[in-house]
């Protein structure tokens, strides 16, 4: 039998999981007020387990806290993701030296399923694939992931798997400049070809370059 305090997680992570669907896919957008006592209605839930999952997706950088005037959804800007993309090439690319040292057969037999799942989606869908298909998101995620799965280090995945979620918004304005789902196959065959090959002084700076592709596709026209 569940204690109160176990509903209440249960709901929090409940409310989280919504709120964070309804972000990530642009349902509620960038500088959108949250008012607990209104989503706690739309939910049908109490106040504290929204407030709670509120407080989740503040730490996640998805939610911003606005004193006692409640919460916001964050605010996209090139400043954001250049900081974001910055942190996540660092984190991916000591998570691939790691698995460098650490990975065996089953980790690059993984690599190698992982992108022939992402592979067929994309040449079945084609540009269909490429907007952002729920399919896609999660093909593409794993993908990414399998390249960091032997780093040894629970905490670095976790901070890879939260980096990677928070660019999602961004990501999603990139699919939209996509027009050639072949070039996008080879730029992850050629990933993947890297990374099997342990050659961590070509697999960097390809990863870091590849992570900044986002960067150069939101915001082609700023200078730098």
């Amino acid at each position: 039998m569940e204690t109160g305090q176990e509903l209440d997680l249960t709901l929090a992570e409940r409310a989280a999981l919504r709120l964070r669907s309804g972000i990530l896919s642009g349902e509620l957008r960038p500088g959108d007020r949250l008012g607990v006592v209104e989503i706690a209605r739309q939910y049908d839930m109490g106040t504290t387990p929204v407030r709670e999952g509120l407080s989740r997706l503040v730490a996640q950088g998805l939610v911003v806290a606005i004193g006692r005037r409640g919460f916001r959804v964050s605010d996209i800007s090139r400043a954001d993701l250049a900081d974001l993309t910055q942190l996540r090439a660092l984190v991916e690319v000591e998570g691939l030296r790691l698995a460098f040292q650490h990975g065996e057969d089953g980790w690059e037999a993984e690599i190698l399923a992982s992108l022939h799942r992402l592979k067929s989606l994309v040449r079945r869908a084609g540009m269909e694939a490429l907007e952002g298909t729920p399919d896609y998101d999660v093909l593409h995620k794993a993908f990414h992931m399998s390249l960091l799965a032997a780093c040894g280090s629970p905490r670095l995945l976790e901070a890879a798997s939260t980096l990677y979620d928070q660019a999602y918004r961004y990501r999603r304005l990139m699919l939209r400049r996509l027009t050639d789902p072949d070039h996008f196959v080879a730029v992850h065959e050629t990933l993947a070809e890297v990374v099997l090959a342990r050659d961590h002084a070509r697999a960097a700076p390809l990863l870091s370059a590849h992570l900044e592709t986002t960067l150069r596709y939101v915001y082609p026209d700023a200078p730098g």
